[in-house]
């Protein structure tokens, strides 16, 4: 199997060509499982499957280490963009993506042929808590609502962008236990589908401070989404302005959430490097279930 290794913001992945390579349906997760493990894989927060779509340009799949599948991601759609245009497999600096979180028109910013950052529409946010998905009155916004977590009570703002997430603002991010309240929020009975964890520290009405644990992953350097909910979630709150900097361990993201209710992300994309799993340990893969 094939693979170019990428990371949006330090948000690392493993890009692989599904029509090229021809994977199964069924063989995903586990590709998945053993593709992110750092010490006996390749290591990444995700793989990325690059498809053909019927109603887009391509269709890109997203799986995390623990081999379930996101809805989206917004870090890796960068690179996803980055991996195509460098490769001249789409020419135009306009791109549409069909994802689980619905279809994503990019704007590509190149130069000398390769991709530097992306800006994508991410679409409007969705705040019910019906859409996030998050128990209780369906019809109800979830914003600085009290949670008991961990033995203790902190204050939430809910926001799904295509995929959902839980924000809460805290004083000293860096050091905030992140590892042991993040896997306890992102299982709690309120989160049906469990949820992606994000804890902010609000710098100025301009710029926030941003760590991630991710459904699936764990804490990650960067989460695209979760940049533009913890925004969303910052605004909701009257704490930042329309336009703000989200610096995150792996670097910053610049995210508008304009008056048409749409939120642009804007982010840079790099390349690592390329390789292949050699046969006998690719069946082993996909022969582990």
């Amino acid at each position: 199997m094939k693979f170019v290794k990428m990371h949006g913001a330090g948000n690392d992945f493993v890009v692989i060509d599904g029509a090229k390579e021809q994977i199964s349906e069924e063989q995903l997760p586990a590709i998945a499982r053993h593709a992110c493990d750092r010490n006996l894989g390749i290591g990444g927060d995700g793989i990325i499957v690059v498809l053909p779509s019927r109603v887009a340009n391509f269709h890109m799949r997203m799986f995390n280490p623990d081999g379930s599948e996101a809805e989206m991601c917004g870090n890796g759609i960068r690179c996803f963009a980055k991996y195509l245009y460098d490769r001249k497999m789409h020419t135009d600096v306009i791109m549409s993506v069909e994802t689980l979180g619905g279809i994503k028109t990019l704007k590509l910013n190149a130069s000398g042929g390769k991709v530097q950052t992306v800006r994508v529409d991410m679409g409007e946010p969705k705040l019910l808590r019906s859409e996030i998905p998050m128990k209780g009155a369906a019809e109800d916004r979830v914003i600085a609502e009290p949670l008991k977590v961990s033995g203790k009570k902190i204050e939430i703002t809910c926001v799904s962008m295509g995929n959902p997430h839980c924000v809460t603002f805290v004083d000293h991010v860096d050091e905030f236990p992140v590892e042991k309240l993040g896997p306890d929020v992102e299982n709690h009975s309120s989160f049906p589908q469990r949820t992606n964890v994000e804890f902010i520290e609000v710098l100025n009405q301009n710029e926030i401070k941003m760590r991630v644990w991710e459904r699936g992953a764990g804490e990650t350097l960067a989460c695209g989404t979760g940049a533009c909910a913890s925004a969303v979630a910052s605004m909701l709150n009257d704490k930042v302005q329309r336009k703000v900097t989200v610096h995150l361990r792996g670097g910053d993201l610049f995210i508008e959430w304009l008056g048409d209710n749409k939120v642009f992300m804007t982010g840079p994309a790099d390349e690592v490097f390329d390789g292949k799993v050699n046969s006998a340990e690719f069946k082993k893969w996909i022969s582990e279930d």
